[in-house]
């Protein structure tokens, strides 16, 4: 016969046996999910080539989609502007804007403190070019842009656009003003750029054909639209995935060039004073330049001042002096003359050919 307290001590264990399995048994509990990871804010900045509607922004997004990077909000104060496809198409692309103007009336902060972009991508200028805007003058202004939004965000992601050719029939210089401005980014960028806020340069001019892409010389089309997207695919996408992306296309070339414009500053019975303006309308230094044009018949020159000038005829030419002959790009030079007219005082076309 077991003793009382033996059996007191076995049921004592029997009864913890399922307490015990009950333990060894439970789930632990379940792991909270990680949090998602934000998604990456892209501003397109620009004026109506990125604005209005700016479709290379629907294409360019529908891309990210289909190649998985699904991670991404276009953000932007303005909304959608149609073409055809679904798309996130919040942008900062203002029809008409100056990037100069911008800058000198300090828009831009108020942008990014309503949107916080990671990346923006900068296509800016065409106004400016279409103005006469020199290229030094453009650059500063997007130095300014950069450092307001490197307050913005450290770390910010910069691309810059070599911005797509121009050929308006009512500006006939701006498709040399445009290749002026693109020859100057490559050093800008190499100044600007910093490791911990990359700035890095798209070319969008390479390969972009005004009378294929565009539908009257300046906007683009369908076909433009498409040629943007992929430019900005490999670039934008190298920054998604935290590399600094290298820059796209070839390098601009930096051509030589000069123009000129004529205008009469005075006229009176039997006689007119004029004055011509030289410009370096390339993107490389000049150490010379030559204009030419033809007077009216019954013009004749008879003094002039900063050019060597000689009359044959109706043609005159004229070249620079010793110390206005080099221009850097943008740099201008002008010249007067005084002549005799027994009629009207104005000249025909004027030709420039840089040394």
């Amino acid at each position: 016969m077991l003793r009382r307290p033996l059996i007191h001590a076995l049921s004592a264990a029997l009864a913890a046996i399922p307490l015990a399995l009950a333990a060894g048994l439970t789930a632990p509990s379940p792991a909270l999910p990680a949090a998602a990871a934000a998604p990456v804010r892209v501003m397109p900045l620009g004026d109506s080539i990125t604005g209005s509607p700016g479709c290379w922004r629907s294409v360019l997004w529908n891309h990210l989609q289909s190649t998985g990077h699904t991670d991404v909000d276009f953000v932007g104060t303005l909304g959608p502007q149609g073409c055809g496809q679904p798309h996130d198409g919040d942008n900062e692309g203002h029809g008409g804007y100056l990037v100069t103007a911008v800058a000198n009336q300090n828009l831009l902060p108020g942008w990014l403190a309503a949107t916080r972009p990671d990346i923006v991508l900068m296509h800016f200028g065409t106004n400016d070019v279409w103005n006469g805007i020199p290229p030094a003058t453009i650059l500063a202004a997007y130095g300014r842009l950069v450092e307001q939004m490197r307050a913005s965000n450290p770390a910010m992601q910069v691309l810059v656009a070599k911005i797509i050719p121009m050929a308006p029939p009512s500006c006939p210089e701006c498709g040399q003003r445009v290749v002026a401005l693109n020859g100057a980014i490559d050093g800008w960028v190499a100044a600007t750029s910093t490791p911990a806020s990359p700035v890095v340069v798209v070319d969008q001019w390479t390969g972009f054909s005004t009378a294929t892409d565009t539908y009257d010389g300046v906007h683009q089309n369908a076909s433009g639209d498409r040629k943007i997207a992929d430019r900005w695919y490999p670039a934008l996408t190298a920054a998604l995935g935290g590399a600094t992306p290298t820059p796209t296309g070839s390098p601009t070339p930096t051509p030589t060039g000069c123009t000129a414009s004529y205008r009469v500053v005075g006229q009176w019975q039997g006689g007119f004073q004029s004055e011509v303006t030289v410009r370096n309308s390339g993107a490389a230094p000049i150490s010379g330049w030559t204009v030419r044009f033809p007077l009216a018949e019954g013009q004749r020159i008879s003094q002039s001042w900063n050019a060597q000038l000689s009359q044959s005829g109706a043609e005159v030419t004229a070249r620079n002096v010793d110390w206005n002959g080099a221009l850097a790009p943008g740099a201008e030079a002008t010249f007067g003359l005084l002549g005799s007219t027994s009629g009207g005082a104005a000249a025909g076309a004027v030709s420039c050919t840089a040394a």
